[in-house]
């Protein structure tokens, strides 16, 4: 079986790959996953532990692939060294990261530790993986037995290296829909920074060392057992709590939402299709490297979204039918690290993997909202 690590395996994203892959194996046959996350408190753990027993129950229900969970943090070399070792990764998703535009104005530092050590950690350990897992099985061979020699192993070291990037890196671009053949070099937040800066790590190591990368720029991902700090899971928290809800820019901004069943089937098409390997007339690798937005080309405006949003909590009857609405909006000024619009321009992701996100907004927030009422009762 081929070996798959996905670190953030208890985030909102990685926990619908990990149940994706468990369900339909890769490419019509079983694999094996290993899971990494760190289970910290950005948000409450009791989500994260929720996803790990939708996923424990999955592995459990006569799955012929295989999931283990390790808690562990992608800063921690030693750990991620370790399992490179011995598990002998031919396909490595990245999706561990701290994530949130606000959080990272006040609280930097996880962000380097997470989205810049963690990711070179990972990096690193993807270019030496080939040598380490040599190097275990001498290893065990060893310890087995002082008279037998170390068994030849025919692994031949991560082949395709995805990572996740985000539509941040475009800042506060001006020209829409957003295009990965754009410039990205003006960041406004630490977090895009941080995300910017995993793609030119991997770009780097794609060249030098022949590592197949592929950097995927999320939109606005969003869905059932999503991150409380998004918007659409923040406001139903508020909206409950009789609170009134914040809308930034005066309602005048625009969201290119991202259903989190699309985004896990652009991630899994890409897992099948690594860059391709080639030399150039340096005699070193053209980077086998690509980068690729993911999102639904279909922004929608924040007012229209807070509007669908309220229509299916009251359909899925999390609120009211005569729940005063109106009373509970503030309409209030831009703050700072956000952007005016997001806007996926997806015709790459469609040329090369004739895909393209379906899910509309009006369904996939029904599926939260039906999903919110059945798990907060």
């Amino acid at each position: 079986m081929k070996s798959i690590l996905v670190t953030g395996s208890a985030g909102f994203i990685g926990a619908n790959l990990v149940l994706r892959l468990l369900e339909e194996g890769f490419q019509g046959e079983p694999v094996s996953i290993v899971g990494l996350d760190n289970m910290n408190s950005y948000y409450d753990p009791s989500l994260k532990e929720y996803r790990l027993q939708q996923i424990e129950k999955r592995a459990l229900n006569d799955q012929p692939s295989t999931f283990n969970f390790i808690k562990g943090d992608l800063a921690d070399k030693p750990l991620v060294d370790r399992l490179f070792a011995e598990h002998r990764f031919d396909i490595v998703v990245n999706l561990a990261a701290q994530a949130g535009v606000r959080y990272s104005i006040e609280n930097p530092d996880a962000y380097i530790q997470s989205n810049i050590i963690g990711f070179y950690n990972i990096l690193e350990a993807s270019r030496h993986a080939k040598e380490l897992a040599t190097l275990q099985a001498a290893s065990n061979a060893a310890e087995k037995s002082a008279h037998c020699p170390p068994s030849t192993t025919h692994y031949a070291g991560v082949q395709h290296l995805i990572y996740a990037s985000s539509s941040s890196v475009y800042g506060g671009n001006k020209k829409v829909p957003f295009s990965t053949d754009d410039n990205v070099d003006h960041p406004i937040s630490l977090y895009a920074a941080t995300k910017k800066s995993n793609e030119l790590f991997a770009h780097c190591y794609s060249k030098l060392y022949d590592i197949p990368t592929t950097g995927l720029r999320f939109f606005t991902v969003y869905g059932p057992a999503g991150r409380p700090d998004m918007a659409y899971f923040g406001f139903t928290n508020k909206l409950l709590k009789d609170d009134t809800i914040q809308i930034y820019n005066y309602g005048n901004c625009r969201r290119d939402f991202t259903y989190v069943d699309d985004i896990v089937e652009g991630i899994v098409r890409v897992m099948g299709k690594a860059p391709e390997r080639m030399t150039g007339d340096d005699g070193l690798p053209v980077p086998p490297y690509k980068v690729y937005n993911i999102g639904g080309g279909q922004p929608e405006n924040l007012l229209d979204f807070v509007r669908i949003l309220q229509e299916e909590l009251v359909r899925a009857k999390v609120l009211p039918q005569d729940y005063d609405f109106e009373a509970h909006k503030q309409l209030v000024p831009m703050q700072p690290g956000d952007v005016p619009a997001t806007y996926a321009d997806a015709a790459a992701l469609e040329r090369d993997f004739g895909f393209t996100p379906k899910i509309t907004l009006r369904e996939g927030l029904r599926h939260f909202a039906e999903w919110y009422k059945e798990y907060y009762g």
